[in-house]
């Protein structure tokens, strides 16, 4: 026969807990080590530049960095002062973007912003070109002086570098798209102006939207 003596049922009121200390929602992140590798013409680049790059990683986003000479590379892992736990792969990102051939005040921006992405093509993705095609294809996107690439940049800000055949663009998503479609068209033989005028006819239309 089952025992039915209500004192003996397990009680179904609410456990009752100590309260949480003030600190204790902010769980100390374990410490993770990343490794950028940097190509060997950034290298002497990099020296020169390193007190503007490890100040940012170290202030703003509290990380530990130094530079492997024998690896040819950048070590930075969390210390106890990181508070984001995103931190280590914008710091990652930074070098990355800088070893890339960026600049170093355009580099920072990934590091205060968090929509900035990193996209990396080469021409032969778009159309396959040997010798002096392949040659005048990049001077179609440098022009002369430089020209046409600032005005890609500014008419789509973002900023691009020319590694040879590999072009390396960084900017928000939408803008990116912008750079690459122009970038695209150049490769595949359009003229400059017809490429200036689709870019003022893009570019006012991200004024109105702004507004």
């Amino acid at each position: 026969m089952i025992d039915s003596d209500p004192t003996s049922l397990p009680s179904t009121s609410a456990p009752a807990f100590p309260p949480v200390a003030p600190g204790a929602e902010k769980t100390t992140l374990k410490s993770e080590t990343r490794r950028i590798p940097i190509p060997p013409h950034r290298m002497t680049p990099l020296k020169k530049d390193w007190v503007n790059i490890f100040g940012p990683l170290t202030e703003i986003l509290g990380l530990q960095v130094r530079m492997n000479v024998q690896r040819r590379c950048v070590e930075a892992r969390t210390s106890k002062h990181t508070k984001d736990i995103g931190a280590l792969q914008k710091g990652a990102d930074f070098v990355k973007a800088y070893a890339l051939g960026f600049d170093v005040n355009d580099a920072i921006a990934l590091l205060r912003l968090d929509d900035l992405y990193l996209d990396t093509f080469e021409i032969k993705d778009v159309k396959t070109l040997h010798g002096d095609h392949l040659s005048r294809a990049i001077g179609r996107i440098a022009g002369q002086d430089g020209k046409t690439k600032f005005t890609i940049e500014n008419a789509s800000r973002t900023r691009i570098v020319l590694a040879d055949t590999k072009i390396h663009i960084m900017g928000s998503f939408q803008n990116i798209k912008v750079a690459r479609d122009a970038i695209v068209s150049l490769i595949l033989g359009s003229p400059p102006g017809k490429v200036y005028a689709g870019l003022r006819t893009v570019s006012s239309r991200m004024r109105q939207r702004a507004i």
